[in-house]
């Protein structure tokens, strides 16, 4: 890629989900600011995120969060270098809030819009995380809509490995939580729940497939419910345990592959999921046996946040990938070069 820009300010949006999120990022690795307003609160009582409502609370919220984000950064809008935004993947509704607010930002302030992928900015939330942090590696990106194996290639540069078949993992948490009757965000709970559970009680299918490297989780989604309408007096601790270590299982198995197939000795964990502490672990334990190197960013920049966009957006700035303003929200959006 091209030589890094020095002193470069980037204003980060994301709002692809339920979290309105602003942040100012410097050369693409110093964190100035990173606003993080959640919805988890509205949508718990409905069990999930409702798109609707999460498309009204962005546009509620966007304004202070963006002011938020450059007073904590002691900057000002015509200090920004480019504006980066979220444009897919993601819920339509909530990705147009994001891409109207940063467009009409960016023409304003007669500023540069740059284009973002979700997941590249899990991926960029590396290079915060580990300032020295660099591709080429393998990354796992594994959230509530993704399940993602990409060799980094370098900073703008992946191939796609493998993905998910059916739900992501973090869906999978969701659903498998619903069925245990513990409250939204299910991937906290079942955590919770698992911590005092004995992760062997129930032998839970692993789905092979035909690439190594994808997923398939709607099997061991399908595998829990059958178990609990069969065993209702089952505890519901080693229920949750159990199925948390199948995830666990694929995710770590074919992290590995993904590395010996690329031979790569750096691995990533990023995304959603990635805060789960035991899948942390496991995952860490895997790679000292193999030899491997592995990089996970906190929990707060593996959770939805405004930081790692800005990250990305600085990297295709120094590409000179500069969006026009007819820019779209694409929902399905695949991860590409």
């Amino acid at each position: 890629m091209s030589v890094p820009l020095k002193n470069t300010l980037i204003l980060g949006i994301e709002t692809s989900c339920d979290e309105t999120c602003a942040a100012v990022i410097k050369n693409g690795r110093e964190v100035l600011s990173n606003v993080v307003y959640s919805q988890i609160d509205i949508h718990r009582k409905y069990g999930g995120v409702v798109p609707e409502i999460a498309s009204r609370n962005h546009i509620e919220r966007i304004d202070d969060v963006m002011e938020e984000a450059l007073e904590t950064a002691g900057v000002n809008l015509t200090e920004m270098d480019a504006v980066a935004v979220t444009y897919g993947p993601g819920l339509v509704g909530a990705l147009l809030v994001g891409l109207s607010y940063g467009k009409a930002l960016a023409y304003a302030a007669k500023k540069p819009l740059i284009a973002v992928h979700h997941i590249e900015g899990h991926i960029c939330a590396n290079y915060i995380a580990d300032p020295c942090f660099t591709p080429p590696y393998v990354a796992l990106v594994v959230s509530g809509g993704h399940t993602s194996f990409v060799c980094v290639n370098d900073y703008t540069e992946y191939t796609l490995l493998g993905s998910t078949r059916d739900d992501a993992a973090g869906e999978a948490f969701d659903k498998a939580a619903r069925m245990l009757d513990l409250p939204y965000p299910g991937g906290v709970e079942i955590e919770k729940l698992a911590a005092g559970g004995n992760p062997h009680a129930v032998k839970f299918p692993r789905a092979a497939t035909e690439n190594p490297l994808d997923c398939s989780f709607s099997g061991l989604k399908s595998a829990v419910a059958g178990f609990i309408q069969k065993n209702r007096d089952f505890p519901k601790a080693d229920i949750a345990a159990s199925f948390q270590e199948a995830v666990a299982d694929v995710l770590v198995g074919r992290a590995i592959t993904a590395c010996h197939m690329k031979n790569s000795k750096i691995l990533s964990l990023s995304g959603g999921v990635a805060a789960n502490k035991y899948i942390r672990r496991r995952m860490t334990e895997a790679c000292e046996r193999e030899g491997l190197f592995l990089q996970i960013p906190p929990i707060a920049l593996c959770t939805d946040n405004a930081a790692m966009i800005a990250s990305a957006g600085y990297f295709r700035f120094v590409n000179g990938e500069i969006a026009g303003l007819d820019l779209n929200a694409y929902p399905g959006l695949e991860l590409t070069t």
